[in-house]
């Protein structure tokens, strides 16, 4: 009998440190939470020579077209990352902004994730694979939908009170210190820990840029339309570069509202046939 146990001991013993390939033999894990739900942000480019003004203001068919306020709201925004751009490298983005209307600056950090072949359902899965899931609701996420590509998208948003009017922003220095006193944990420690925190403590302000954003109402949904005056490629000017966006939580509809947007704008001949990202080009010029 004796012997009977020591071999069975033994035998356990080896099946054991066979490791993970015998799952049955670990202990059960929690299930994992779902993945998050997005909403949708649809964007478009416009040509800025044909929907605008010369001062930069839309024109007034673009305006009854598109049911836009000929009202605009300032918007002033900068971005901060290392000169090595190794956060926006690493797919997330850092954003401090002031809007006229309001007495508060808003705390933005953004971890972006590309849709390959328009597999939502993939990038959602390796995003909750790395922390992202619809238990948390710390963060939104939103798939950016252009011309020919789409962007995941998580969003941590905080705000913190101010006196300053209209769109002023503090000194680069006091913005990066609101930052970094806001700055959430996933980032902090995104690939190692205190990472986040060493990447932004040695990161700088790229911007700002005040921009102009046209509220309105297309096709029942809320449509925007912004007027970004961004450094041009030679660093000898500005050039406008104007999107046309509307967000939507209904997933069954905003591939036909998509559609019907994109045709209203390449009926009007101004539709730009391409992807752009503001973030990138001010990243890149600033």
């Amino acid at each position: 009998m004796k012997k009977w146990k020591k071999v069975t001991a033994s035998f356990m013993l080896s099946i054991v440190t066979l490791g993970s390939g015998l799952t049955f033999l670990e202990a059960p894990q929690a299930s994992a939470a779902a993945n998050a739900v997005p909403a949708y942000e649809v964007k478009f480019l416009a040509k800025p020579e044909l929907v605008l003004n010369t001062d930069g203001t839309p024109r007034s068919e673009v305006i009854q077209t598109l049911g836009l306020s000929s009202t605009a709201r300032n918007i002033s925004a900068e971005y901060f990352d290392t000169n090595a751009l190794n956060l926006n490298q690493a797919g997330w983005d850092v954003r401090f902004r002031k809007k006229d209307d309001k007495n508060n600056y808003e705390l933005t950090y953004k971890k972006r994730y590309p849709v390959i072949n328009g597999d939502v359902n993939a990038a959602l899965t390796l995003a909750n694979q790395e922390g992202f899931d619809a238990s948390d609701d710390n963060y939104e996420a939103e798939i950016d939908w252009g011309y020919g590509k789409q962007t995941l998208s998580f969003s941590n948003t905080k705000k913190v009170d101010t006196k300053a009017t209209g769109v002023q922003l503090p000194s680069q220095q006091e913005a990066l210190s609101m930052l970094l006193d806001k700055l959430p944990g996933k980032l902090k420690n995104w690939s190692a820990s205190n990472w986040g925190k060493q990447q932004l403590t040695a990161s700088r302000a790229y911007g700002p840029v005040t921009f102009q954003r046209y509220e309105g109402t297309w096709n029942g949904q809320e449509l925007t339309l912004e007027v970004w005056p961004i450094r041009n490629a030679a660093g000898t000017g500005l050039e406008n570069i104007v999107e046309i966006s509307f967000k939507t939580a209904d997933s069954t509809a905003v591939s036909g509202l998509r559609t019907q947007l994109m045709q209203v704008l390449e009926n009007k001949n101004w539709l730009i046939p391409a992807d752009g990202l503001k973030t990138q080009l001010i990243l890149e010029r600033y």
